[in-house]
C-alpha cells in the first residue's frame, strides 16, 4: 500500500457518521487505503463502523492511550510508505491529497507535509491548529501562518506560496512512515497536544526537512477531543511545551529559554486568577510540577539521546527571536 490515512477515534461515532463519508469519498484512490484506530471507545463506535462501513480497516485498542500512543500503537500494523494522520473531524477537497504526495515523491530530504487548514465553522478564516504551516517562537511558543496565539486571519491567497515550516500539524499530517519509526514515533507521555511539534522537532534535528503545501486544502473543525478553554487542555499544553523544550533545546538556549519561561508561566498563571479562572491557574501550576518531575525521572536520558543523534549544522527554520506574545507578525524575518 502507498498511502494509509489514519484516523484515531475516542467516542467519536457523531464525528465519523457525519464527516467518514466525505473522507473515504476523497481517499478511494488506487494505493490508498483509511485505517481508523479505535481508541477505547465506550461509546457504539465500533459497532457503527463495523455495521455501516466494514470494508474499512479498523484497529481497536483495549483502552484510551491518548492521541500519541494511540497513533504509535495502532500505527505498528500499517506499513505504508506514507502515513496520513488525520482528524475525524476534517472535511477533505476534490485533490487534497496528490500535491502532498507528488511532493514527497520529488523531494526524498522531507519527512512530512501539510495542507492548508481552514475553519468548517467560518471557512473564509484559516483553523487554529495548522492553518498555513507551523512555527516556533525562541522560547517556544508555537504559531502559524494565518495564526498568532488566538487571533486568526482571514484566508485572502496571502500564504499561498509553499514554504518551509518548523512543524505540521496533527490534524493533517503527511508523513514518511520510515523517518516517523527512525526518530522514536509520538511521544506517548505528552498523551495529547504539542506531541506533534515535538515530534516536528526530532525530525528537523535529524536532518530531515517539512513543508507546508496550500495548493492541498482542508476544512477542519477544531476542538473535538478538548474543548477551547478546558483546563485540561491548559495543563497539557503547558506540560508538554515544558518537556518538549527540554527535549530539543540546544545546549546553549536550554538555561536561558527555560528560566524566562519559568517566570512567563507564573506571569500567565497569576493573569488567570486576576480574571477569576482558578482552574486554568491551577492547570498552569501544575503542570509546571509534574513537568519538572518528569524531567527529573525520565527525560535527562531522552534528552541526551535527541542531542547525540541530531545532525551537525542541521536544517533548523529560525525560531522567531523575539516573544510571539508580543503580536508582531513575525513572516518578514522567518527564514525557509
Amino acid at each position: 500500500m502507498k498511502v494509509s490515512v489514519v484516523i484515531l477515534n475516542w467516542n467519536g461515532e457523531k464525528m465519523l457518521e457525519e464527516y467518514l463519508p466525505n473522507i473515504l469519498s476523497h481517499c478511494n484512490l488506487p494505493g490508498v487505503e483509511v485505517v481508523i484506530i479505535d481508541n477505547g471507545s465506550t461509546d457504539n463506535s465500533v459497532c457503527w463502523l463495523q455495521v455501516h462501513y466494514p470494508e474499512v480497516r479498523l484497529v481497536i485498542l483495549s483502552e484510551n492511550y491518548g492521541f500519541a500512543d494511540g497513533y504509535n500503537k495502532g500505527l505498528e500494523t500499517v506499513d505504508s510508505e506514507y502515513i496520513v494522520l488525520l482528524n475525524s473531524d476534517i472535511q477533505l477537497t476534490e485533490g487534497w491529497l496528490s500535491p502532498l504526495i507528488d511532493f514527497l515523491d520529488n523531494h526524498p530530504d522531507y519527512a512530512a507535509c501539510q495542507p492548508k487548514m481552514l475553519s468548517l465553522r467560518q471557512p473564509e478564516y484559516f483553523e487554529h491548529a495548522g492553518a498555513c504551516g507551523g512555527f516556533i517562537d525562541y522560547y517556544g511558543y508555537p504559531y502559524c501562518r494565518g495564526r498568532i496565539m488566538n487571533t486568526v486571519e482571514r484566508d485572502q491567497g496571502q500564504y499561498d506560496v509553499p514554504i518551509d515550516v518548523a512543524w505540521t500539524s496533527g490534524a493533517a499530517m503527511c508523513l514518511r512512515n520510515q523517518a516517523y519509526r527512525e526518530v522514536g514515533q509520538l511521544d506517548g507521555t505528552f498523551f495529547a497536544h504539542m506531541e506533534e511539534i515535538d515530534l516536528c522537532w526530532r525530525l528537523r534535528a535529524r536532518g530531515y526537512k517539512l513543508r507546508c503545501i496550500p495548493q492541498s486544502v482542508v476544512y477542519h473543525l477544531g476542538g473535538g477531543s478538548l474543548p477551547y478553554g478546558s483546563p485540561r487542555k491548559t495543563y497539557l499544553n503547558f506540560r508538554n511545551n515544558l518537556l518538549m523544550l527540554y527535549k530539543n533545546l540546544p545546549e546553549g538556549d536550554l538555561c536561558g529559554v527555560m528560566r524566562m519561561r519559568c517566570l512567563l508561566d507564573y506571569i500567565a498563571a497569576g493573569m488567570f486568577f486576576l480574571k477569576g479562572q482558578w482552574a486554568h491557574m491551577k492547570a498552569v501550576l501544575k503542570a509546571r510540577k509534574d513537568g519538572k518531575s518528569l524531567i527529573h525521572k525520565q527525560y535527562k536520558s531522552v534528552r541526551q539521546e535527541n542531542l547525540r543523534l541530531a545532525v551537525k549544522g542541521t536544517y533548523l527554520p529560525k525560531r522567531f527571536p523575539r516573544l510571539i506574545l508580543l503580536g508582531r507578525s513575525p513572516f518578514h524575518v522567518q527564514g525557509n
